[in-house]
């Protein structure tokens, strides 16, 4: 089939019936070639129809001018047709589709058959004024462009082009009026970012532009694909402005941001358009949230996270099950164990089924904060869930009840574990051996222990410790000693605690020897043994074991193991205490020169043990170790003893200048200590001057404050119940003189006389008043008198004699409970015998 066109303005004849005539002919090989070439022979565009139709197969050596001019020509040749073939009328105009020309012309296509009759006549389609006609006119009938042309055009000149003023010239020239449909559906075409925002910018110039909440969705998407993020955000930026000016919120496009951000890592950026989007009213929607939460919970910023999840219920956004899986257990974890539970529950409402994961962490974090009944409830509901427990909520579990002390349970969760075919590793080992044994239950430590060596765990030094001393501990020397030998021979260095508590245990049992052994042992690992050879020293000590004390103290200083003053001293105490007085000598001498300083107190328990000396042998014994202080109170015990000759100066100047080198603010209490003992101790020789010049002394240097009380003309006291017994007799005496003075030389009588004795030194003092006659009357603790029956007592000559001389020796009286003050050295009572100066020991 052949066909020819047929022009007919007017009076315009047609232009060739055989259309082998036109030299154009050969160049169109079907009938969309011909359509195309007619429309651009009237002005048209050859791409607009190409789009239409789906046809680019215009020959380029096809020269169409862009504005045919048809002039008036009476004729024309076959010449001038090969030359410039439209140039063919006379006083012809060309009309567009929207009618802009008042001229009308029609075109007419002719189709012939080979032998070049006509088979068919109909008009053709006017040209298209860009920018104006949204519609064709084919023949008579108006047609609307078809939006696949119209966005296969857009997608064409954008993929040729791709950016820049040429791409937008082009745009400009499209045979159409492009819509924000168009747009949208080029963009989803056009794969390439670049050429997307392109068009996107150029089409927001236009004034057919509106925002589309759809096209930043597919320009965030390509952006996002091409991980052109700094592009994300400039756009961002842009819709933030383009909403702003139109008043439309694009929701969708502004969550698909922060989500591609999010993902991204971009938690700045993310943050920084999820704040923009609060402060602008848009809703966030919860995919939004779970990527804002994910990403600060990946970032290590729980707290930031739980922020995000606030903001979340503060704008009522639902919750779906990611959230839920996000939020139980980080704020388990989180110890917000409350708002954990909570939303667990409120999971379980919504019939969102919990993961094994949000059980875990529910049962781990629940468990490690003490809720083991709330834990063992989430466990056991997990298990009507379908879900099996795994290895490391059993760990969990059992390490929860083995910290809150719930050991039954925790071996119930043990049985379950090897139930269910899981191995315990080496730490629950561990934690079931240690647990039990320092709870005292030591079968099930040890049968456990035993199992672990048997599936090959090796157990550490912190284990075989625990056991071996929470076996000393017990008082079982077989066990502890053979894990200790079995700890050593499984090449462990037992630490200083096992050593340790070894020791004392064998101490407390008396095994010298084999604690000597273990102390070597100890020593060749590098520790340092002083301290621990002192303790169990210390634990003879105490126990009263002083024989034993001194065998492990001569084998301490045959192995070079030294110990400290303070226990040398108390070593010597003990000593003392059990009469081994020629032991006690080398241990103070040591004590000495170590240069350790002997204080009162130490010196005045020496005398005190001198005080109650039944034995001349041991006598010499505690006179040489009195020597041995080298003390300066021993020289004044010296001095007190000899004569005026030899001391130059009376007995009161001399006690008055010993007491004066005493710090009281320091040594009071020693200085009272050495008063009681000393004042005994002269008593007892019959030194009773002496004791008067001593008790004289210590009570103007007012070590004895509230003896003595003067209560006007009403009542006088004297208190004696802190005083020894020796103390006790010398103050009645010498107080009651005091009295006596006043009353008879200066006419004071009181009311009534007191003496305050305590049930001690009661009877005491009432025996040696009543040899005299005393008018002092007996009660529970004290002893009075009225005054005036004092008065006239004090005048006997007898009293006199009695005040101003010697105390009557009577041993039943002076030694009555003489061990008051000090019961830790003192003997039974004894008969006195016959006063020994001091001086004349050979010791002194």
């Amino acid at each position: 089939m052949i066909y020819r066109r047929k022009l007919c303005p007017r009076n315009f004849g047609r232009l060739y019936k055989n259309p082998a005539l036109n030299p154009l002919f050969h160049n169109f090989n079907s009938y969309p070639n011909l359509c195309t070439r007619e429309l651009n022979s009237y002005g048209g565009s050859s791409r607009f129809w190409s789009s239409i139709v789906g046809s680019n197969l215009i020959s380029p050596k096809c020269s169409v001018p862009l504005k045919p001019n048809f002039i008036g020509s009476s004729g024309f040749s076959r010449l001038n047709l090969s030359e410039n073939p439209l140039s063919v009328g006379c006083a012809f105009v060309r009309n567009y589709s929207s009618g802009k020309n008042s001229d009308e012309w029609t075109e007419e296509i002719e189709y012939l058959d080979e032998s070049g009759s006509v088979i068919y006549t109909g008009k053709g389609i006017r040209s298209v004024e860009p920018g104006l006609d949204d519609h064709v006119m084919v023949g008579g009938l108006k047609k609307p462009l078809l939006n696949a042309s119209a966005i296969a055009k857009i997608v064409e000149v954008v993929k040729r082009w791709k950016w820049g003023p040429e791409l937008e010239t082009q745009l400009d020239k499209l045979q159409f009026v492009p819509n924000m449909t168009h747009i949208t559906q080029a963009l989803k075409v056009i794969n390439d970012s670049e050429g997307s925002l392109s068009l996107f910018r150029w089409a927001k110039r236009q004034p057919w532009y509106l925002p589309s909440d759809e096209c930043y969705v597919l320009l965030f998407e390509g952006l996002n694909e091409s991980r052109d993020f700094d592009g994300i955000q400039s756009l961002f930026d842009e819709m933030v402005q383009d909403s702003s000016n139109n008043g439309v919120l694009s929701s969708t496009a502004y969550n698909r941001v922060i989500q591609f951000l999010a993902k991204a890592d971009k938690m700045e950026v993310s943050f920084c358009c999820f704040k923009k989007i609060q402060d602008s009213g848009c809703k966030v929607d919860t995919q939004t949230y779970n990527s804002l939460i994910l990403l600060f919970l990946n970032k290590g910023l729980p707290y930031k996270a739980f922020e995000i999840y606030e903001s979340m219920q503060a704008a009522n956004c639902s919750l779906d099950g990611s959230t839920y899986e996000l939020m139980v257990p980080n704020l388990a974890k989180s110890g917000r164990l409350d708002a954990a539970f909570k939303l667990f529950q409120e999971m379980k409402e919504k019939n969102v089924k919990p993961s094994f994961n949000v059980f875990a962490s529910l049962v781990d974090s629940m468990g490690k904060a003490g809720r083991l009944d709330m834990a063992m409830k989430v466990y056991m509901e997990m298990q009507g869930y379908g879900f099996r427990p795994s290895a490391p909520m059993y760990v969990s579990m059992i390490e929860s009840n083995v910290k809150a002390g719930k050991l039954d349970a925790a071996l119930r969760l043990w049985d379950e574990m090897k139930k269910a075919g899981f191995r315990p590793n080496f730490g629950l080992y561990t934690m079931i051996v240690e647990s039990h044994a320092k709870s005292g239950k030591l079968d099930i430590a040890m049968s456990t222990f035993t199992d672990m060596e048997k599936v090959g765990f090796l157990p550490t030094p912190s284990t075989y410790s625990c056991l071996l001393e929470m076996h000393a501990a017990s008082g079982q020397v077989d066990p502890a000693m053979k894990l200790y030998n079995s700890m050593t021979n499984a090449g462990l260095r037992p630490g200083m605690s096992t050593y340790t508590g070894l020791l004392m245990l064998l101490a407390n049992k008396k095994l010298v020897d084999v604690a000597a052994k273990i102390l070597l042992e100890m020593k060749s690992m590098g520790y340092s043994v002083d301290v621990s050879a002192s303790d169990v020293l210390m634990v003879y000590i105490k126990d009263g074991s002083v024989d034993v004390a001194l065998r492990w103290l001569r084998f301490m200083g045959s192995s070079g193991i030294r110990t400290n003053n303070f226990i040398i001293r108390q070593l010597f105490e003990s000593c003392m205490k059990s009469g081994l007085y020629e032991s006690a000598k080398p241990l103070l001498e040591t004590y000495v020169n170590s240069a350790a300083k002997v204080d009162l107190v130490l010196y005045t328990s020496i005398l005190a043990h001198l005080v109650r000396c039944q034995e001349e042998e041991n006598e010499r014994h505690l006179m040489s170790i009195l020597g041995t202080t080298r003390h300066k109170a021993h020289a004044f015990m010296c001095g007190l003893f000899t004569g005026p000759e030899q001391r130059e100066q009376p007995v009161l100047s001399f006690v008055r200048e010993f007491f004066q080198g005493i710090d009281y603010e320091l040594e009071e209490g020693p200085a009272r200590y050495f008063v009681n003992v000393l004042l005994n101790y002269l008593v007892l020789m019959g030194q009773i001057n002496r004791a008067r010049c001593v008790w004289k002394v210590a009570y103007e240097n007012k070590l004895f404050p509230k003896a003595i009380v003067f209560d006007q003309q009403i009542a006088w006291s004297l208190d004696v119940r802190n005083l020894s017994v020796g103390a006790a007799l010398i103050s009645v005496v010498h107080t009651l003189h005091r009295f006596r003075k006043r009353m008879l030389y200066y006419g004071v009588v009181p009311r009534r006389i007191k003496l305050v004795t305590g049930p001690t030194l009661k009877i005491v003092i009432a025996q040696i008043l009543s040899s005299v006659e005393s008018p002092f009357e007996v009660s529970k603790v004290v002893l009075r008198a009225p005054g005036d029956a004092v008065m006239e007592w004090f005048k006997k000559p007898i009293v006199q004699q009695f005040l101003l001389n010697e105390i009557p020796s009577r041993s039943d009286i002076l030694m009555h409970k003489l061990n008051t003050l000090f019961p830790s050295s003192a003997p039974e009572l004894r008969s006195l015998s016959p006063p020994k100066m001091l001086i004349g020991r050979k010791g002194m």
